[in-house]
């Protein structure tokens, strides 16, 4: 890393003085490289934490010392092996995408190596039992080592290079074993081949090489493919905001917005900064800041925050806080350290990897001092050794996880649930509780009319298409009734009041009671209805008042019960009032609800759970949910949520319904039971294997062909993991008409 880079442009300060810098590090392949860079970073002076977030690769420091040197850091992560730089999403994708490049190519280099040398290989063995010449057999073990040595030198790099820095570390990884098995069986066969021995051992290195490269490239694949484009947790609050200087508006990015900065907000934009507003009048839609469904007047003198809605009119808002200082860069910050306690999460394969390493070296070194010791030649014990440390190559191992992972990741895209993270289906398996936050979530994220039936046909058409003019979220409510309709010609939106067109040549009007002269039946409609919305529309002698609410999403109840019969418990924590989410607890038959949650309420609610030893599954849409999404142990989100809250979910689910939910809690606790039964394979095939291997029983050469078969067997039964009936609801569920009857999902979905 250059002293050039300007790391200036990257630190955020928080509120409190700590500064932030965030760094991608590449070469973190596993969880032991968390251990080696945290406590590498120990002794830099200034430097407050170092935490490591092994799922997305990055760094995460924090420190308020104006001395520290953020380039210190990265000079330390060089000298231990690990190259580190700014973070940046495009630079990031840029480089992950390189690494499964190199990795495909060194893929088929050791296939190609393999099938090659295992032809003539085949050649040796058929000719050693039949009238093969010295010669000839020489030929074909130089041609194998001509092929073998420069493929596995370069196919094996990832493995050597890493197996060194642990190494170095005096750490143990799995690459060390790895690389000690292929360096051992290349060193001895081409020991045999020079002393035209019978037997040679090429095929085992590469084999070897191309399984445990295939695992990688799996791995890496799963990572690519569940990687979030949403990384910049700060979308919410918008790349620009038009400042208003003496020399007019201009359109600035929102980290150049100071205190004191009027800034002017369109209708239908979102707040940029946190502030007071000056001049207009207007109303905020908070519910993915909030949760709370109402929308709130706001008016001149009034305080309003980044990420909220401007409904209907212009806004002139001094700022009062710069963007790094806002609600959202406070609910950023529970996030990341929220996320930071999370990506401590061991897989499966890592845990495992712990005990294997070490195991698999005293295995051998133990079968090469017994062999000694019972008076064998350096050369038979040391052939043996090394078969025991093929036979034990962790294959088998690296495959498990990634191969089930890829196989759930597709059945789980097939019911609708889009990964965000390889270790998803693992922390998901592993919930017993299911939290909720009802607004956009329990319900419908965009309010529907709910009194559909009592209106005449055709004056809700006529309002739906003139609905199609306005950017109200009301009004484009409304337009979903104009069934592919064009809009009226020559409509006009009119700021704060409504829609207004000439049909048929008389005046028709859409928007609020005022506005379309209808105060009363508004005012007898909400009276019997408190918790909906109303949007009036006028046409010459006709008229018509909407309702309108958010509504529970049409198979809520079936989800529902679906969870609760698969053994979970169920919990409702919403910011919106008392009375909504009481009423949608109710429809549902959830006795644990919450309402008025703060975005600290939430996270204070799930770690009294997980007190009570309860791992929570977190479903939620909103910037206030976003850090209670990154604390549970595991997290969903639907694809209509805030940014926010989509980067930190482990996974999105797809469509108006919450089928995908109890799909991806079935389909993850058939894939951790496959896990952990390819896992049991790998230990079963060890324990039969390797005494076989101890005893002498074993050549290298059938260790190879054992190792590749276990390797087969798990794949095969990684395969298991595709959806079946058993993983999802029926059918029937998602049928036909809506979850609860028209009142009582009207009322609980406010």
């Amino acid at each position: 890393m250059s002293p050039a880079i300007n790391f200036s442009a990257f630190v955020e300060t928080s509120a409190n003085g700590d500064r932030r810098l965030d760094l991608a590090v590449e070469g973190i392949t596993c969880a032991a490289c968390i251990g080696d860079i945290e406590n590498g970073l120990a002794p830099v002076a200034g430097l407050a934490s170092a935490r490591v977030n092994y799922t997305h690769r990055r760094l995460a420091l924090v420190w308020r010392d104006d001395a520290f040197e953020p380039l210190e850091v990265v000079r330390r992560l060089a000298a231990i092996g690990y190259k580190a730089h700014p973070f940046r999403p495009s630079r990031q994708e840029e480089v992950e995408a390189a690494e499964t490049r190199d990795l495909l190519r060194r893929l088929a280099v050791a296939g190609f190596a393999a099938m090659n040398v295992m032809l003539l290989s085949v050649s040796v063995w058929s000719g050693n039992a039949g009238d093969i010449t010295d010669e000839t057999r020489d030929l074909f073990h130089w041609l194998s080592a001509l092929i073998a040595l420069p493929s596995a030198a370069y196919a094996g790099r990832p493995f050597f290079v890493k197996a060194a820095r642990a190494l170095r570390n005096r750490s143990m990884t799995m690459d060390v074993p790895i690389s000690l098995g292929v360096t051992l069986a290349l060193a001895l066969s081409l020991y045999e081949t020079i002393h035209s021995a019978h037997h040679a051992y090429f095929d085992s290195a590469v084999m070897l090489l191309f399984f445990l490269l295939l695992g990688r490239v799996l791995d890496q694949a799963m990572r690519r493919r569940t990687r979030t484009v949403a990384d910049n947790l700060m979308a919410m609050r918008g790349e620009t905001a038009v400042l208003l200087r003496p020399d007019g508006a201009h359109e600035v990015p929102v980290r150049a917005v100071r205190p004191g900065d009027e800034v002017l907000v369109r209708p239908g934009e979102r707040i940029a900064v946190d502030g007071v507003v000056l001049t207009g009048l207007s109303e905020l839609d908070a519910s993915l800041v909030t949760g709370e469904t109402a929308r709130e007047p706001v008016a001149p003198g009034m305080q309003v925050y980044a990420g909220t809605l401007n409904v209907s009119g212009a806004l002139t808002v001094r700022a009062t806080a710069p963007a790094d200082s806002s609600l959202i860069a406070e609910v950023n910050r529970l996030v990341a350290d929220a996320a930071q306690a999370r990506s401590r999460y061991l897989r499966l394969a890592d845990r495992a990897a712990r005990i294997y390493a070490p195991v698999v070296h005293v295995a051998a070194f133990a079968t090469l001092a017994g062999w000694l010791f019972m008076g064998a030649g350096l050369h038979d014990s040391l052939v043996i050794a090394i078969a025991v440390l093929i036979i034990t190559c962790p294959c088998a191992l690296a495959l498990a996880v990634p191969a089930t992972q890829v196989v759930a990741a597709g059945s789980l895209f097939r019911a609708g649930v889009l990964l965000q993270s390889p270790e998803a289906v693992e922390r998901l398996a592993a919930c017993d509780t299911v939290v909720f936050d009802k607004t956009g979530t329990l319900t419908l994220p965009e309010p529907r009319i709910v009194d559909r039936g009592r209106h005449d046909p055709d004056i809700l058409a006529t309002a739906a298409r003139l609905a199609l003019s306005s950017r109200h979220p009301l009004a484009v409510a409304l337009s979903g009734e104009a069934r592919g309709a064009l809009p009226f010609a020559g409509a006009e939106e009119r700021t704060g009041e409504g829609v207004v067109a000439v049909i048929e040549g008389v005046e028709a009007r859409l928007g609020s009671p005022a506005f379309c002269g209808a105060d009363a039946e508004a005012a007898r409609i909400l009276a019997a209805d408190p918790e909906a919305t109303a949007i009036a529309f006028r046409h010459g002698g006709r008229s018509a008042v909407f309702t309108l609410r958010q509504t529970l999403r049409p198979d809520a109840r079936e989800a529902v019960a679906a969870l609760r019969a698969a053994g979970f418990r169920l919990a409702i924590l919403s910011g919106d009032r008392e009375a909504p989410v009481a009423a949608a607890a109710l429809a549902l038959g959830i006795a644990d609800s919450r309402f008025g949650c703060k975005p600290a309420d939430k996270i204070a609610a799930l770690d009294a759970m997980k007190a009570e030893g309860r791992k929570v599954l977190m479903v939620g849409d909103g910037l206030n949910d976003a850090p209670a999404l990154a604390a549970a142990h595991a997290s969903l989100s639907p694809v209509t949520a805030a940014h926010v809250a989509q980067a930190s979910a482990d996974a999105l689910f797809m469509g108006e319904r919450l089928a995908p939910v109890v799909a991806a809690a079935l389909i993850a606790r058939r894939a951790l039971t496959i896990m952990r039964q390819n896992l049991a394979i790998a230990v079963i095939y060890n324990a039969v294997a390797v005494p076989l291997a101890v005893m002498g029983h074993v050549t290298p050469l059938i260790a190879a062909a054992a190792m590749s078969g276990s390797s087969v067997i798990v794949t095969l039964n990684a395969l298991r993991a595709r959806a079946d009936r058993s993983a999802s609801l029926p059918r029937s569920a998602y049928e036909g008409g809506r979850a609860t009857t028209p009142g009582v999902e009207a009322r609980a979905g406010a």
